[in-house]
């Protein structure tokens, strides 16, 4: 009952917030409102996408107007992925057009303070200090009835997914940032309105070109048809289609044919730049797909440290995706859970964390994985549930962390989250400090999970980060990356350049700590000299696997080429002001590291957390009377949902829970005296917004049922058949015969009984049928189950038992199959 009353108080909040009402009467707010009562200052966005292969140039057109009856100062705070480089920023007001300069942050905070005081109109754009994939939006001094149109501009790289598609996902949510105890700032609710409520509009459309074929886009939203524009089908436009609901992330899948070709990408430098630096000489950016020998990949290694941290806080009991399948996040985590337990080589060691305000260890150090403790863990995994309130990871990954690595099995940890966390730069700076001792893979769960967090995790953990959205299931992209932890370690990797003797390199990227089979290694460096027309250049990589030298040559032209902008080049120093921001504070100062990302980031007009994007309209130099409405206003960045941030400064003891509701948006005030960067930290710092207890918000529902008998938490469906097979599974690969195991196959105990052969043992024969039932019924999802069929079939050749064809071939009239012995491997 007390999730019920939280949740019909989140919705009584919610409806204040968008009415104005109160419990018994109307009142006035000067906040954002519906469309029933004062028009939010955001009008429409217009998305523009250019793809150009494996890199995407993302171009944002918001409208704002002010229909205030004095002068408004808007901050809006939105979410971009976690490794876009922003890179242009302009303001249009009336026929006069702005264009943003990149200046140091503190003084385009004095220049944007002291424009507003003299009455000027002024647009700051900045990232945050904790997390590179949230900014903030300041539009200053728009006059009454005046209208602003802001031009954003990004550019970022494409994601390899398991089934060779590239994602780009513009983000529709801001998730609360959970704020971990004890550190600074206060904190308040971030509540989502609903989407028949958004009272602004969308467009979005996409042009993709590519060397390759594009064989087909997909999407997790309605698309018109895929438009080709020439015969060979490598210039295509799609865009959204009518009706869309601003309810979810707009998630974009790429297919090129013969994805997995190495390409080079040579770009000219600026003509007005200087030469020698990082504008003015041309950038290559280099994507690089190793192959691994056939025989390394066939096998999978027998030995590791297999650790498992698992979000458990409040909103892991939403629903999947965003259809109305009844099954939760947390739900899908236990299953997914099941299948790595059972897919997990005998002798390797493990453990699973539960992590929320507070975490949880099935056992006290890794185990050895045998019988008893995969089933003592599995007992445990079936009473997991999304009860542990916020999301603090940095503590349990401290803990894994001091405990130390067992020899000859290299540590591997998995994680799973929803959420977002306000110390995104911390956590990710301790897995970067770990990151010799282990492999970490990360696994964003629904909308809104951190691409800076998920993305940085696996980055500096050397290891593979994997989205779960709209539909997806959970299961095969974990699988996969279990598959890659299982890989024998990349060690020794070394990248060489041969250039001509004119041509000099200086590489952007640092260096690569991790590579897996069929997945992209890009590399940028900035080359500097005269070198001739035709002239080549060569880039090897080197590495050993599995005690094996290996290396893979690509040969690209030094021929610049065409219609590609400044992209390579941002993308370049984007990566090489990421590697610097990495290092400590300390070391920032001592170093001179920042003033390095602010030449960097000023000369190359791309965006840093030690920067920040001002622009000025000083027009004919009169000053907008009135008094300056200030409005703190949560949106989606690029946005398709709109979130709404509550905010007065004397709230933070007031509100519901003690974290600060109020029940008006905004604040009447002059802002003489008053910094932005006050604000615009306090904005940052309070993006969270947790209960007593750090319990998260529950997910929002179109349906809910309120009556006082109601379950709050939503019905689990029956099991899965395959995870009901995948369950009576033992440790070592075989299936045990009873009647558990005849219920799986749809059978009684008799009828598995009679047609075994009289030579062979029962535990043979129930593996057999247990695998003739999984290539037979379950081939569709084979990449969910194919490891630990793989232990099965090892299993069974270790048993030497003869009639094995036998065996097969009464399986299969048994079960209704026709499964070949050579697609058992047996």
């Amino acid at each position: 009952m007390l999730g019920l009353k939280v949740y019909l108080e989140v919705k009584w909040l919610l409806l204040t917030e968008l009415t104005g009402t109160s419990r018994g009467r109307m009142e006035d707010s000067s906040g954002l409102l519906t469309t029933e009562r004062e028009p939010v200052p955001l009008k429409s966005i217009e998305v523009e996408l250019e793809v150009r292969d494996h890199v995407a140039t993302l171009v944002s057109t918001l409208l704002y107007e002010n229909k205030e009856d004095k002068p408004l100062e808007a901050v809006f705070v939105f979410p971009l992925p976690g490794d876009a480089a922003v890179c242009h920023f302009s303001a249009k007001i009336g026929q006069t057009q702005i264009v943003a300069e990149v200046k140091e942050k503190q003084e385009a905070h004095e220049e944007y303070d002291d424009a507003l005081s003299s009455g000027q109109q002024a647009f700051l754009l900045e990232e945050s200090d904790q997390s590179p994939d949230i900014f903030s939006l300041s539009v200053g001094s728009l006059p009454p009835g005046e209208s602003a149109s802001i031009r954003l501009e990004y550019v970022t790289e494409l994601a390899v997914q398991a089934d060779d598609g590239l994602r780009f996902c513009l983000p529709a949510v801001l998730n609360p940032r959970y704020q971990p105890q004890g550190s600074e700032g206060g904190s308040v609710q971030v509540t989502s309105v609903p989407a028949s409520l958004v009272p602004y509009s969308l467009s979005f459309s996409a042009w993709v070109s590519s060397p390759r074929p594009i064989s087909k886009v997909e999407s997790n939203c309605s698309l018109d048809p895929l438009q080709y524009l020439n015969t060979e089908q490598t210039q295509a436009t799609v865009k959204l289609a009518a009706g869309h609901k601003f309810d979810r992330d707009v998630e974009l899948l790429i297919y090129y044919k013969d994805a997995h070709q190495p390409t080079a990408v040579v770009e000219a430098g600026q003509a007005s730049a200087k030469p020698g630096t990082l504008m003015g000489d041309p950038v290559v950016m280099l994507s690089l797909y190793p192959e691994f020998p056939q025989a390394v990949m066939s096998s999978v290694a027998s030995c590791g440290e297999f650790v498992f941290l698992i979000d458990r806080s409040g909103s892991m009991d939403c629903c999947m995706g965003n259809s109305n399948q009844q099954e939760t996040r947390i739900g899908s985590a236990r299953d997914t859970l099941l299948l790595l337990l059972k897919s997990l080589p005998m002798g390797c060691y493990f453990n699973i964390y539960g992590f929320g305000s507070s975490y949880q260890h099935i056992f006290l150090k890794s185990v050895e994985y045998n019988e008893k403790t995969m089933e003592e863990a599995l007992k445990k995994v079936e009473e997991m549930d999304a009860d542990l309130g916020g999301t603090e990871i940095l503590e349990p990954l401290k803990h894994i962390y001091s405990q130390p690595c067992i020899p000859s099995q290299p540590r591997q940890l998995f994680v799973f989250t929803d959420g977002e966390v306000e110390n995104t730069k911390e956590v990710i700076n301790l897995v970067r400090d770990n990151s010799g001792s282990h492999r970490c893979f990360s696994f964003g769960i629904g909308e809104g999970a951190s691409s800076a967090l998920i993305n940085g995790l696996a980055k500096e953990g050397g290891g593979h980060a994997q989205f779960i959205t709209g539909t997806d299931r959970m299961q095969p992209k974990v699988m996969q990356s279990l598959r890659f932890a299982l890989q024998p370690a990349v060690v020794d990797i070394s990248v060489t350049w041969d250039l001509p003797k004119a041509v000099s390199v200086t590489v952007l990227s640092p260096p690569i700590t991790a590579i897996f089979q069929g997945q992209r290694s890009l590399i940028y460096a900035q080359l500097t000299g005269q070198s001739p027309e035709a002239a080549e250049g060569c880039v090897t990589v080197k590495y050993s696997l599995a005690g094996h030298a290996s290396q893979n040559q690509l040969r690209f032209s030094l021929k610049p080429a065409e219609d590609t902008g400044l992209t390579v080049h941002r993308l370049g120093a984007r990566t090489l002001i990421r590697s610097l921001e990495i290092e400590d504070g300390e070391e920032q100062e001592q170093d001179g590291v920042k003033q390095k990302v602010v030449e960097l980031s000023v000369q190359s007009g791309v965006s840093s957390s030690f920067t920040a994007f001002i622009a000025i309209n000083k027009g004919d130099g009169q000053a907008i009377q009135g008094p300056l409405l200030f409005r703190n206003d949560l949106m989606l960045g690029c946005s398709l949902r709109d979130f709404s941030l509550g905010f007065d400064e004397d709230s933070c003891d007031s509100g519901f829970g003690g974290f600060g509701w109020s029940h008006k948006f905004g604040a009447s005030f002059q802002s003489h005296g008053k910094s932005v960067k006050k604000k615009l930290k306090s904005v940052f710092s309070r993006v969270g917004g947790f209960f007593n207890g750090g319990q998260k918000a529950s997910c929002q529902s179109n349906e809910t049922d309120l009556s006082e008998d109601a379950a709050f938490k939503p019905k689990q469906p029956p099991r899965d058949p395959l995870l009901q097979l995948v369950s009576l599974q033992e440790a070592s690969g075989c299936w045990v015969l009873d009647p558990a195991l005849a219920a799986a196959l749809g059978k009684t105990s008799e009828e598995l009984d009679k047609p075994k052969p009289a030579s062979v043992n029962k535990e043979v024969w129930a593996t057999i049928l247990a695998l003739i039932w999984l290539h037979g019924f379950k081939s569709d999802v084979q990449d969910e189950w194919e490891l630990l069929a793989m232990k099965a079939v090892s299993w069974l050749r270790a048993q030497k038992s003869p009639c094995v064809t036998e065996c097969i071939e009464a399986g299969n009239a048994l079960l209704g199959c026709e499964v070949q012995k050579d697609a058992l491997v047996i």
